[in-house]
């Protein structure tokens, strides 16, 4: 059986992030949540210094939907620490899920526990973007 696979998506606002949200954190932690569940990392990508408030500013946000949208790596998952890490703006998180469903990408926030791929996780999204 092969390995389902993932894209992991990490992002600061500033350089000196923290409370458990710097680059590094994120990425150990996803790492870890793949290695886990046993789905391969087929790339990472990373902004550093852009805000979630328009997925404009994320030039590793929007290569990672290209490479979606392309099929580049027929990824099953997007790894994300926290859906605030996703984004910021509901309109654009609402757009992104909307790519990610149509390529049939789950997002799965690791420290939320949310994971698109069940009922309760597009719940749990919707939740969150009314917010």
């Amino acid at each position: 059986m092969r390995k389902k696979k993932c894209y992991i998506y990490t992002r600061v606002s500033t350089t000196a992030q923290t409370e458990g949200y710097s680059l590094e954190a994120q990425q150990e932690r996803l790492r870890e949540y793949a290695d886990y569940k046993n789905i391969e990392i087929a790339g990472e990508y990373c902004d550093v210094g852009k805000s979630g408030k328009s997925i404009v500013g994320g030039p590793a946000f929007l290569q990672m939907l290209d490479d979606i949208s392309s099929e580049k790596d027929n990824v099953s998952f997007v790894l994300v620490f926290k859906l605030s890490r996703f984004g910021r703006n509901a309109a654009d998180i609402l757009k992104s899920l909307q790519l990610l469903e149509d390529y049939e990408v789950d997002l799965v926030c690791v420290e939320d526990a949310i994971d698109s791929s069940t009922a309760g996780g597009n719940e749990q999204c919707a939740e969150w973007i009314e917010l």
